[in-house]
């Protein structure tokens, strides 16, 4: 039997629909982003690094010519306490440390717990990263250019992570639990959106240690301005 084309759209009208369709019709309501306002702001830092006179440490001093300077003017600016309700995404994308100049790029690496961090050799020499912090150890061992290791971080904290073979070389990895969390740009502007209303705990983390922390509440109508003077 053939049915026309209004037959078919009538039959599937009145035709059950299976759970299994009402549950992927559902997911995009799940998973949408939340809505919610934007905190936003600069960090000014009151003394740039370079201006502040001190003793080179025996690392710097083993520096190479040709290196990377870490750039220790990015700070990160988060929540100590996530948002009720905050909506973690079920996959989470993979972060890249690069060994580049005998350098770690970028210097402070900040990510949700879960996230898989690669660390990719781009250096003519053997690089071996490892880390012994409370929050992650490991050791990738040596491997030469163009090779790549990766690490899956599980737990929130503070990891450093150095290379084994180049003792000038050191990184940063803020492990978070959760995303309201941003970098700043190199102006020193953050911006952390879909924030819901209440109030929040925002800390301003810099080059190995908390520089600022403040009390602010977020409203149901309006975006949070909120700048920063941190050493």
């Amino acid at each position: 039997m053939v049915l026309t084309a209004a037959a078919r759209a009538a039959a599937l009208r009145c035709a059950p629909v299976p759970a299994a369709v009402l549950f992927l019709a559902a997911v995009p309501a799940l998973c949408a982003e939340p809505a919610g306002l934007t905190v936003h702001g600069r960090v000014e830092l009151r003394r740039p690094l370079g201006t502040v006179a001190r003793r080179p440490s025996v690392a710097e001093l083993g520096m190479p010519p040709g290196h990377d300077v870490p750039d220790r003017s990015r700070c990160v600016v988060y929540f100590e306490v996530a948002p009720q309700g905050a909506f973690e995404p079920l996959e989470l994308p993979r972060a890249v440390l690069d060994q580049r100049n005998q350098a770690f790029v970028p210097y402070v690496l900040a990510i949700t717990v879960g996230t898989t961090v690669e660390f990719p050799n781009d250096d003519d020499t053997y690089h071996n990263v490892f880390s012994l912090s409370k929050a992650r150890r490991f050791d990738l061992g040596r491997y030469p250019r163009g090779r790549s290791k990766s690490i899956r971080f599980d737990q929130a904290g503070v990891v450093r992570v150095f290379c084994e073979l180049h003792s000038h070389m050191s990184a940063y990895i803020l492990v978070l639990a959760h995303r309201y969390f941003a970098m700043t740009d190199a102006a020193g502007d953050y911006q952390i959106g879909a924030v819901p209303p209440g109030t929040y705990t925002l800390a301003v983390w810099r080059d190995g240690s908390v520089r600022a922390r403040r009390t602010l509440h977020v409203p149901e109508d309006a975006a949070q301005d909120q700048n920063f003077s941190v050493d």
